[in-house]
């Protein structure tokens, strides 16, 4: 592969870690990406990083203090690069707390990451960004996940985001029965069963069906197929390369569609009845999310049967709540008919995905 030409002065990568083993894996992977870097082994004189497409920052200097100014610091009226935080496993839990003090768009975990990683870079290299994930997650069973989910797809869609919506629960509903979407041709999961390696987003996104603008991914018909990880990851990785915005519905009980999907998120949408039951059943949830997630918040559905505040729960999970949604009339009519969810302009669901959707894609707001 024929490298672009080396700059001193605003290389693609900036490479900032101590650790001499963690930074030749990390130069190594930037020439097989064809992306110069520059490795910065500490933060004296670093000057303004504007220049870089991106900071690979080694989990050895996460805490250290950049000139007096962190790193998370660094946001749009900066014109800052993106940060990811890389480590080499094992790490400890705290890794995923770090990303965010750090402001870090990813933690990617080597060697397991190395792909992702790649393709990252590789993305650099060809002038776009991947895609922001969400990963939309149910505290209990029939918790309501998979219709905020598409609710949330339908609303970035609706507001000109190319927008990819991921069925990752092989044992739910379906999506593509929630969006009426089942007879529309196009490729499912069974089709990509085995798919390894680099997937070609183009060719994905041609072949997925489209409803209402959501480019949908989902099981079809019949038996939910075995997937592994690496395949959830390459399928993963090409459609952020199509898309603005990927949003994930994912099973609650753990496995590989959960490995592969959580540590690649930017952010997971926690969705809690309010009552205690299923606050009960969240706080299991949780345990399983929080160590691979680095930024999880709490979404609870009413109404509460005993009056219990979305506070509440939010304070016996120890999440931060991402908002709370009330009944939302003719929701559940609209879905027994196997129509698309009902979303109301000015309806509490509606609202809660627009606030989502401008904050994780603030420059096409």
């Amino acid at each position: 592969m024929v490298l672009r030409e080396f700059k001193i002065d605003q290389p693609d990568v900036l490479v900032v870690t101590a650790d001499a083993g963690l930074a030749g894996r990390l130069e190594r992977l930037c020439d097989a990406a064809g992306v110069s870097w520059q490795l910065r082994p500490d933060w004296a004189g670093r000057g303004s990083p504007a220049g870089s497409g991106l900071v690979l920052l080694g989990y050895d200097l996460a805490d250290a203090d950049p000139g007096g100014r962190p790193i998370g610091t660094w946001g749009p009226a900066d014109a800052g690069p993106p940060v990811v935080l890389v480590a080499v496993d094992p790490v400890p839990a705290q890794v995923w707390r770090q990303a965010i003090d750090v402001g870090a768009e990813q933690v990617a975990v080597l060697p397991e990451a190395e792909p992702w990683l790649v393709d990252r870079l590789l993305a650099l290299r060809d002038g776009g960004d991947p895609a922001p994930v969400v990963a939309v997650l149910g505290g209990r069973g029939g918790a309501g996940a998979s219709v905020l989910a598409c609710a949330l797809a339908m609303t970035a869609a609706r507001g000109g985001h190319r927008t990819a919506l991921v069925d990752a629960d092989p044992l739910g509903a379906g999506l593509d029965l929630l969006l009426a979407a089942e007879s529309v041709p196009g490729v499912r999961w069974p089709d990509l069963a085995q798919a390894r390696g680099r997937v070609d987003g183009a060719a994905l996104w041609a072949a997925l069906p489209a409803v209402d603008g959501v480019t949908l991914l989902a099981w079809g018909p019949g038996p939910a197929v075995e997937l592994a990880e690496d395949t959830v990851v390459a399928v993963l990785a090409g459609l952020t390369q199509q898309s603005d915005l990927v949003v994930v519905d994912l099973p609650r009980c753990g496995g590989p569609l959960f490995d592969a999907v959580l540590p690649r998120s930017r952010l997971g949408l926690l969705v809690v009845p309010a009552e205690v039951p299923g606050s009960a059943a969240a706080a299991r949830v949780c345990a399983l999310a929080e160590p691979q997630l680095a930024d999880l918040r709490l979404v609870v559905r009413g109404p509460a049967p005993t009056g219990l505040p979305a506070e509440a729960v939010a304070e016996a999970l120890a999440l931060p709540l991402a908002g709370q949604i009330r009944p939302e009339p003719g929701l559940a009519a609209a879905l027994d008919r196997g129509e698309p969810p009902l979303l109301r302009p000015r309806g509490p669901l509606a609202g809660l995905c627009r606030r989502v959707v401008d904050e994780l894609l603030p420059a096409r707001r």
